[in-house]
């Protein structure tokens, strides 16, 4: 029997959202519902909503969440209702060519559930990411909940669902960041944020931060780093170049998506450095540089998809670090409001007034 729930829908390319009633299926093989207790709203959520990631309206938004899971579907192992977990949107197949090479987090066929969620006309909706969280129910497949430690708050653990977990995977698992070295990130939104506080949990000495906002510099400098950039008073090249020694950074970090930031980010780096684009640019961006710098300059060139995480590896693990004070995700939930204000989210998050808003349930 399906359940009547209240969730947020897209129905239009830059309509405003509406709460809606939406019907939640019980699961098949393979799936489970889930209680959201917490959602974030992620800039994600707005590229759907403008129609920057598919024209599959109506759309269910939501993907950074965590909830109970309330239950599970024939076949499904290892999880039962009760469960506190966190909704991933990459759940790894385990036979696919990068999981059988030991490179899971790369999977090329992750799983999402197969029945859908409708509204009350039948309309199939899309739910954002394969999960549709911004709901008082929602269906997923059953390798998208991880399990984690309840004592942790679902505010701060559904963070770790997506713009979190970027941030700091960009920084540890894709750049690599290890004690000693120097680091620079530009763009401090809730990614780049996130980006700082992984880079200093792996023990960076130096942690240049750039933004052309001073509210999110002063965020970043809670978060771990060293010296704060305002690139519209210097030029971040150079104010990262002195940071380091003259060298420039041993990882940049480009959280931002765009031509410009991404050719001041490839200049930021030392001889021999790693670049990580983690920063999401829209289909009509190019980029035009001389090839010989790529050439004489070295180093590594990478791009960050979900911070190149493995879900059931690297949750647990950020949540233990977090109950221990080791990692301070409070500091990324900048308001919690109800399902009934996120287009007002929208707003805030344009504005840049927050890290994240995140919804209760």
């Amino acid at each position: 029997m399906a359940v009547e729930v209240r969730g947020v829908v897209s129905r239009g390319r830059g309509e405003p959202v509406t709460v809606e009633t939406v019907l939640v299926p019980d699961p098949g093989p393979g799936e489970a519902v889930v209680d959201v207790q917490a959602c974030g709203v992620c800039h994600t959520d707005l590229h759907y909503r403008e129609g920057g990631i598919s024209e599959d309206y109506p759309f269910l938004l939501g993907h950074e969440a965590a909830g109970l899971v309330s239950a599970v579907g024939e076949g499904v192992t290892g999880l039962a209702a009760g469960d506190f977990v966190i909704l991933n949107w990459r759940a790894v197949c385990g036979v696919c060519r990068a999981c059988a090479r030991g490179r899971p987090w790369y999977c090329f066929d992750t799983a999402n559930a197969t029945r859908k969620m409708t509204l009350p006309d039948g309309t199939d909706l899309s739910p954002a990411l394969g999960i549709g969280a911004l709901a008082e129910k929602t269906l997923v497949a059953a390798g998208q909940c991880t399990k984690v430690d309840p004592a942790a708050p679902a505010a701060v653990a559904g963070l770790l669902g997506c713009g979190v977990m970027a941030g700091l995977g960009a920084a540890i698992n894709t750049g690599g960041v290890t004690r000693g070295d120097t680091v620079a990130v530009y763009g401090c939104g809730g990614v780049g944020a996130a980006a700082v506080a992984g880079a200093a949990l792996a023990g960076a000495r130096t942690i240049v931060a750039v933004d052309v906002d001073a509210r999110k510099l002063g965020a970043a400098r809670r978060l771990g780093a060293t010296q704060a950039v305002n690139a519209t008073v210097e030029d971040p090249v150079e104010a990262i170049r002195r940071a380091t020694g003259g060298y420039g950074a041993d990882v940049v970090i480009e959280a931002v998506g765009r031509p410009e930031t991404y050719r001041q980010a490839f200049y930021s780096r030392d001889l021999a450095g790693t670049l990580v684009l983690v920063g999401v640019p829209t289909p009509d961006m190019t980029l035009e540089m001389p090839l010989l710098d790529f050439f004489s300059r070295g180093g590594a060139l990478k791009s960050s998809w979900y911070g190149d995480c493995l879900p059931s590896r690297d949750f647990p693990l950020l949540i233990d670090l977090y109950l221990q004070g080791r990692l301070d995700l409070d500091r990324f939930v900048s308001a919690t409001i109800t399902i009934d204000e996120v287009e007002d989210a929208f707003a805030a998050m344009h504005r840049g007034d927050v890290l994240r808003s995140v919804v209760m349930f």
